[in-house]
């Protein structure tokens, strides 16, 4: 009996034995897992900040193109053309500075710094800088017809002075000002103006010519807009119904 109860005391030596080393074992794995698991959540987190400055900074940058857009809509439409012009004035008068300090006519090194097809170039865009492209709405020709007139125009500084001396600051008009029929053109004005209506009558004779009636024409028309019309369509779509309308003539359409 009394070895039987050593044998069973043995055993449970044994057994306490195996269940300490196992939970040796699992303590070094849970640290492990714990520390991954650290490692993992700093490196979130990490991601985290640099999504978070990501986002900043993008909004910062965002606000910035907001107000330069709100700069640009406020300028004028043409404000980049003009900005370009006013820096090529300030070079030119830059350069214009350089040759009087050198004692060279700036005039002759710009010619020297043009190349021969820059100056063709140029040439041929000062013959077509106002061509006559024929009509092609009365906008247009008003507008043509304007600066035509625009370029005759011949300021006379001294008839601007009389004037200015006359009215003072009532020759500069400002919404309250009414000067409806108080001015009296002289004989001059009057006589110049007459002299430009004269001219344009005399050339608006010469093109305003109506085309001749052609008695041998086909009669496909019932009144003057109808012709019009079938002028319209001949000159679109002739070349495609040129064949259908021969058969009808002929009477062999099918």
């Amino acid at each position: 009996m009394a070895a039987a109860v050593s044998a069973l005391g043995g055993l449970g030596d044994v057994g306490d034995g195996g269940s300490s080393g196992s939970e040796d074992e699992a303590q070094p794995s849970a640290a492990a897992a714990a520390a991954a698991a650290a490692q993992k959540r700093e490196e979130r987190l990490r991601k985290f900040r640099e999504l978070h400055l990501k986002r900043n900074e993008a909004r910062k940058l965002n606000h910035q193109e907001v107000v330069e857009e709100d700069k640009r809509l406020k300028l004028p439409p043409n404000w980049e053309a003009k900005k370009a012009r006013l820096e090529w004035e300030l070079k030119v008068e830059e350069k214009k500075k350089e040759c009087a300090a050198r004692g060279e006519d700036y005039e002759r090194v710009k010619l020297l710094e043009i190349s021969a097809e820059d100056a063709e170039r140029w040439e041929r865009k000062k013959k077509r800088k106002n061509p006559d492209l024929g009509f092609s709405d009365y906008a247009a020709a008003q507008l043509r017809q304007y600066q035509r007139l625009t370029r005759q125009i011949k300021p006379d500084l001294e008839q601007y002075e009389k004037l200015k001396e006359q009215y003072g600051e009532a020759l500069y008009p400002t919404s309250d000002s009414l000067l409806h029929g108080t001015h009296v053109p002289d004989k001059e004005g009057i006589d110049r103006m007459v002299a430009d209506l004269e001219k344009q009558i005399e050339k608006r004779e010469k093109y305003s010519r109506r085309r001749p009636y052609n008695d041998d024409a086909d009669i496909d028309y019932i009144n003057e807009r109808n012709a019009k019309f079938n002028k319209k369509a001949e000159r679109f779509y002739g070349k495609y119904t040129a064949e259908i309308k021969q058969n009808l003539e002929r009477g062999t359409a099918v």
